[in-house]
């Protein structure tokens, strides 16, 4: 298990437009050969956006984008027709397939914090195509299959246990309150990536925790 400290992200953003990103892999200017990718997962970054701030409308292709709320309302317009707000318990995903144009704002009156994770699909090309699920379920993975990846949503109690899935790559970031696995102490912003892990368990801290665990194939 190689474990990743909220303190060792990428700053980037713009702080003079309300825009704070943290990057967990290698990412536009922040580039680390040695830190490309985990599996499927080629971009993990916790964003938050002072209210009116945003991304103005930009093109993705090939990549499978999910967006996880953490506080706030995400505003989202693509060049497909949709448009949609975002809250916390929502699993959004874009596939960005051939090509998409799409614009990320925070139109509410509260800072916007949402966690974006960006995969890579098995096979490049096709077609667009865009999903929301309203207050996921922590028993209901969300099925990525075009980068042969489920995400499982933990949200625990204080010391509450929760067997980690045993996948090729597992990915866990935690979002809120802290965590165990294996040996490891997680802190908000803290990542854990294992391969070929087997009999792991997540255990909530002294109080409520929120983590995000990417089940990913070979």
């Amino acid at each position: 298990m190689d474990v990743r400290r909220a303190d060792e992200r990428y700053r980037g953003g713009d702080p003079a437009a309300g825009i704070e990103t943290r990057h967990a892999f290698s990412f536009g200017p922040h580039y680390d050969p040695g830190n490309l990718r985990f599996g499927a997962l080629i971009a993990c970054n916790e964003e938050r956006l002072a209210p009116g701030a945003g991304f103005d409308e930009h093109a993705h292709s090939h990549t499978e984008i999910v967006t996880w709320v953490v506080e706030g309302e995400l505003t989202h317009r693509d060049s497909e027709g949709h448009e949609t707000r975002v809250r916390p318990g929502d699993v959004q995903r874009l596939s960005a397939a051939g090509g998409v144009r799409h614009v990320e704002r925070n139109d509410g009156d509260a800072p916007l914090i949402f966690v974006q994770m960006w995969l890579a699909p098995l096979e490049p090309g096709g077609d667009p195509a865009y999903d929301l699920v309203r207050g996921i379920a922590d028993s209901t993975p969300y099925a990525v299959p075009e980068a042969g990846a489920l995400l499982h949503v933990r949200r625990l109690a204080a010391g509450e246990r929760s067997a980690v899935p045993a996948g090729a790559h597992v990915y866990a970031h935690v979002v809120r309150g802290t965590a165990r696995i294996g040996p490891h102490e997680l802190a908000p912003g803290d990542a854990v990536r294992a391969v070929d892990e087997r009999d792991l368990e997540l255990v909530a801290g002294a109080g409520p925790a929120e983590v995000l665990v990417w089940e990913m194939s070979a």
